[in-house]
């Protein structure tokens, strides 16, 4: 048993619904958990495009080329899209905290069992259907591989903007420590469904000042619209239940999803 604190996100509230800490629940540490192998094939990437809450990031999921494996996971899960949630500041952005700190943002790489289901749809909807990964960003040194994205955002500054965005390799968004925390929880953006093994890497990647800002630069509203900016995208917590928390790793350091309302927290739209 670790001291690890781990919440999950679910549907956002009015007002809290129990004090500021919340309940909490400590993590265990798993020994039988295995290392999560990533392998992606930078040819699958298709586009980026704003949508209105986030960007995304789209790959070719139609065969078996980019793909997680092991970890927590009984199948091979392929790689659908991933996107980032972002604060309007540093203080905050992420939608998990450490040791209840936000980071000033998450990334969440999205991936769907092929082996069980025909379509990404239907597995949205089963409980072993989808896999996200869950990548802190902290502020620190420029990140190289981020930077490639963030040259294309101002091409996709309002809401519905599509470009091609080809030979891309997101594991270089992935932090080489293989420890994690993983447990059973939803979506946190529509159709909000319970169908997402959680793995949530311990080591940060490190962006830039400059970086970061350019996320802040992307707009909620459409061309023609009153300019709305891309700030705040993430939910309200709220907590585990009886969810279990595992970690690959032992180690004393504290893990939680922060379950507080926080006024600043812009529901994401769907």
């Amino acid at each position: 048993m670790t001291n690890s604190h781990l919440w999950n996100q679910y549907f956002p509230i009015p007002k809290p619904a129990y004090n500021s800490r919340g309940q909490w629940r400590d993590s265990v540490y798993d020994p039988v958990l295995k290392p999560l192998k990533i392998s992606y094939d930078p040819t699958t990437c298709l586009h980026i495009w704003n949508n209105g809450y986030s960007f995304l990031v789209e790959f070719d999921d139609s065969a078996d080329r980019s793909i997680i494996v092991g970890g927590p996971l009984e199948n091979q899960y392929r790689l659908k899209q991933f996107h980032f949630h972002w604060g309007a500041i540093n203080e905050w952005g992420s939608e998990h905290t450490v040791d209840c700190k936000f980071y000033p943002a998450e990334l969440h790489l999205v991936h769907w069992n092929a082996v069980a289901y025909p379509t990404f749809e239907e597995a949205v909807m089963e409980g072993d259907g989808l896999a996200v990964i869950g990548v802190f960003l902290k502020l620190g040194a420029h990140h190289e591989g981020l930077q490639t994205l963030v040259d294309a955002l101002p091409a996709i500054k309002h809401k519905d903007t599509v470009i091609e965005f080809d030979v891309f390799d997101p594991s270089c968004l992935i932090p080489q420590c293989p420890d994690y925390w993983t447990y059973a929880g939803s979506l946190t953006t529509p159709p909000l469904t319970e169908s997402v093994t959680w793995i949530i890497k311990k080591q940060p990647i490190e962006v830039d000042e400059n970086q970061l800002e350019a996320f802040r630069m992307l707009l909620f509203t459409s061309d023609g619209e009153e300019e709305k900016r891309m700030v705040d995208n993430f939910r309200p917590l709220q907590p585990l239940m009886n969810r279990t928390v595992r970690s690959s790793f032992q180690s004393r350091h504290l893990l939680d999803i922060e379950a507080q309302y926080s006024d600043h927290a812009q529901q994401i739209r769907p």
